[in-house]
């Protein structure tokens, strides 16, 4: 037969200002303590407050140390026999190729700068220049005892050659250097090989420059989820502990 439980006396301990846990003791017959519950409205507050704050912290924390962990460490360190090293530093040769060969097939070809060398508007600014490089080069290189009448019309005709067979001319060049460009410029290595040519530091300043924005936006990111985690943690434990 169980030998029932009455309260035997209450325990006030002082935690901080305005903070107390409220232990209600009970006995049996013969003095025996039977059960310790703990209830504080003060302390309840306190946690629905300050849950969903260091849940921000910590998602904020959490996220600036992954973007930490792309970057460093550097070089390879070993912690409790795994080698660790940053996602970047460690694939840097895969992910410059990556880049090059995306950049040189989908965003830039040679074939796109030879286009772009070689368009109406800038072929008729050669033409333009060429012109005047030939009048003045005639003008300088044509003896002084030759008559002026001649002279000028030596250079209109330099000239009109030009306007005749220009256009000509200047598309068989185009078609020498796009093949010219094709062979022997490829813009996947240059990328390539000048990614892997920077210091893994100026590699990383680089990058956090070009991306500094959505960087932060993670971090703030990070901060909102875990406000709203640590809000349905305290409500949680609200429920659990307090209301049962």
């Amino acid at each position: 037969m169980s030998t029932s439980c009455e309260p035997y006396g209450l325990f006030f301990y002082w935690l901080f200002d305005g903070i107390y846990v409220i232990l209600f003791f009970e006995t049996n017959s013969k003095g025996t303590k039977c059960g310790v519950e703990m209830m504080n409205y003060n302390y309840l507050i306190l946690q629905l407050i300050l849950m969903p704050f260091i849940g921000a912290f910590i998602g904020w924390e959490t996220n600036v140390l992954a973007i930490k962990l792309i970057f460093r460490p550097l070089k390879p360190v070993r912690i409790l026999g795994f080698q660790m090293q940053g996602l970047i530093p460690k694939r840097r040769a895969e992910i410059s190729k990556n880049i090059g060969e995306t950049l040189e097939k989908e965003v830039l070809s040679s074939d796109d700068i030879v286009e772009r060398l070689t368009s109406d508007n800038i072929k008729r600014q050669i033409l333009s220049n060429l012109k005047n490089i030939v009048e003045e080069k005639a003008n300088e290189k044509l003896p002084a005892f030759i008559p002026q009448p001649l002279r000028t019309g030596i250079t209109a005709y330099l000239k009109e050659t030009v306007d005749r067979h220009g256009e000509d001319i200047f598309d068989e060049l185009k078609v020498n250097l796009a093949a010219k460009i094709r062979e022997e410029v490829k813009l996947g290595r240059m990328v390539e090989e000048k990614i892997n040519a920077l210091d893994l530091e100026q590699l990383e300043n680089l990058i956090i420059k070009l991306s500094r924005k959505e960087l932060r936006q993670i971090e703030i990111l990070g901060g909102v989820i875990g406000f709203f985690i640590g809000v349905v943690q305290a409500v949680f434990s609200y429920y659990v502990n307090f209301l049962r």
